[in-house]
Parts: C-alpha cells; sequence; structure tokens
C-alpha cells in the first residue's frame, strides 16, 4: 500500500510506525503505552499523527480498545518483520557493546502451552524460525498453571486453551479447534448410526478422557445432546495423544479436537460416531503479558503464530 507524508515525500516515521505496531498487537493504547515506556496521550498523539500522514483511519475505538481497520492490519502485514529485524539487530549492537565479544546469542523466547498442540501445531509452524537462528525454551502444561506462570514472568508467550482474565494478561484469538466424537470402526460398526437427540447407546462403551471432571465430554455433550453427560470414565490419562491412542486400539469412545486426529480419521484408524451440523468449538488464545517489554524475538514468534494459526 502506498504511504505518503505530509509533503508528499512517501516516507512515515520510524517512530510513529513502531507504535502504531505496538497498538495493533496490543488491542489497546493503553497496554501498548505500557509496552513502550510511553504516556497513553503520547502513544494516541502519534497513531494520530499516522493516521493524517496516511490519510486513512488505522483503528475504531472501542469502550475498552480499539479494533484495527483493514488498512491497519495491511499496514502491519507490511511492516512487521522489517520492524522486528531493525529491532533485532539493535538489540544485538547494545549486547555487543557491553559483552566481551561478538558471539553474544538473543535470549531464548519462553512459550508455554498445551502438549498437544505444541507438538503437532506449534512448533512445527515455527521450525522455520528455529532454522534460521530463534531460540526457544518450550514448556507443556495446563492452562491455568502457565498463566499463572506467564503473570509471574516465567513465560513470554502462552497458547491458552482458555480466555484469560484480568487486565495483567494480553490475549489474542489464535484458533477455534473442533471437538469431535470418535471411536474404532469397530465401535461404529457396533453402534450403527447415532442420532443427536439420542447418546443412550454410548452408556454401553467405554469413555477414555484426560480428566475426572470430563471436561470436553461434558462440553459435546450439552452443545450436541443438550444433556448433562453423567457417564464415569474408564481410562483417565492426562495426554490427548494417549487418549487417541486408547481409543484407535480400540478400548472405547472419546472426544477429541479435530486438529490432532484428523490423520486418524482420513486413514480409518478412527471413526466420527456422529457429524452434527453445529460442532462445538473451543477458541484458543496467543497469551503475552499486558506490562512486559516484548523482545524482537518474541514478538516475531508472536506475529508468526498469528499468521500460521490462520491455516489450522
Amino acid at each position: 500500500m502506498p504511504h505518503k507524508n505530509g509533503d508528499g515525500s512517501g516516507v512515515l516515521d520510524l517512530m510513529l510506525l513502531r507504535t502504531f505496531l505496538a497498538v495493533h498487537r496490543a488491542g489497546s493504547f493503553t497496554a501498548a503505552a505500557r509496552l513502550l515506556g510511553l504516556s497513553q496521550p503520547a502513544v494516541t498523539g502519534q497513531i494520530r499523527a499516522l493516521e493524517e500522514q496516511l490519510g486513512r483511519p488505522l483503528f475504531e475505538r472501542l469502550p475498552r480498545g480499539v479494533a484495527a481497520t483493514t488498512v491497519a492490519d495491511e499496514l502491519a502485514a507490511e511492516i512487521a518483520v522489517p520492524l522486528d529485524r531493525l529491532a533485532a539487530v539493535a538489540g544485538r549492537g547494545r549486547a555487543a557493546d557491553g559483552a566481551a565479544d561478538d558471539d553474544v546469542l538473543p535470549e531464548p523466547v519462553h512459550l508455554g502451552g498445551p502438549a498437544e498442540l505444541l507438538g503437532v501445531r506449534v512448533l512445527p509452524a515455527l521450525a522455520p524460525l528455529v532454522a534460521g537462528g530463534l531460540r526457544l525454551r518450550v514448556t507443556p502444561g495446563l492452562a491455568d498453571d502457565l498463566l499463572e506462570g506467564l503473570r509471574a514472568g516465567q513465560f513470554d508467550l502462552v497458547v491458552s486453551a482458555i480466555r484469560p482474565r484480568g487486565r495483567s494478561i494480553l490475549a489474542t484469538p489464535l484458533m477455534d479447534e473442533e471437538f469431535v466424537l470418535v471411536a474404532a470402526p469397530t465401535w461404529a460398526a457396533r453402534l450403527g448410526a447415532l442420532s443427536a437427540r439420542d447418546p443412550g447407546p454410548l452408556r454401553t462403551v467405554p469413555l477414555i478422557t484426560y480428566a475426572e471432571d470430563l471436561p470436553i465430554a461434558r462440553r459435546y455433550w450439552r452443545h450436541v445432546f443438550g444433556t448433562r453427560l453423567d457417564t464415569q470414565a474408564a481410562v483417565v490419562v492426562p495426554d490427548l495423544r494417549a487418549v487417541r491412542a486408547a481409543v484407535a486400539a480400540g478400548a472405547g469412545f472419546s472426544v477429541l479436537p479435530r486438529y490432532l486426529c484428523d490423520d486418524d480419521l482420513v486413514s480409518g484408524t478412527l471413526v466420527t460416531l456422529l457429524e452434527p451440523e453445529d460442532p462445538p468449538l473451543n477458541t484458543g488464545f496467543l497469551a503475552q503479558r499486558a506490562g512486559a517489554r516484548a523482545s524482537a524475538q518474541v514478538l516475531l514468534v508472536r506475529d508468526h503464530l498469528l499468521q500460521q494459526a490462520k491455516s489450522w
């Protein structure tokens, strides 16, 4: 997209672009001000100046935060990588000034998330960045524990299966995961066609799950069958990959995220027992601390994941 400032030179101030990118990423003038170490009026003034230079609005002001316009999304996509690279170069320069040699490596990015999603989606998506020099420290875990660690500064970014609460965390929707009711072909053949009006036949099949309180299965029952799940689990194993393996081996049935069992469904190792018109979905979020000054590497990982997740 063409960019012209007030004198028609086509050059935009890097400081304004840096502030714009912080607002676009944070979704709030206040949060961006904290990240940049500026006052909110200063951030507001810089965004207003950039909008005047471009002659186009960049953000829609909301009661809480801002929403990016199409122009803002296009601008952010155009400038994010170059600005992050400039920040990385500047960071290396500062490190070299205070070091005895030139071999100072950037700090690793500390990332947390569900083990299954990290293994199947997140780490493969970040492989090109790692090949290019990115350093990662990855911790799998449950959402509540990881978000608490994020608040305490243990992580730079957390992929969360639940929406974080409170103003101390900035959360951006990352992906929607669809839940599917699955079993091995032998159980599917034995059960025959299921109806969304009657989950009764499933009472004869062992339920395999990752937690005693059956969170995914209970949500599926409420959403699809419109009733409460009153079945106790036959097997509880706190790893969805192990749940998938047990179900594929014929142990019983489960409710799994589609991304985790897509290949099994294609190969026929697993079969969907029901195809509801409105399957239950869960939104995953990419979270970071609101007041933290993010490094260029953290911002690179954040933007790369948000871009890659569009195809998930």
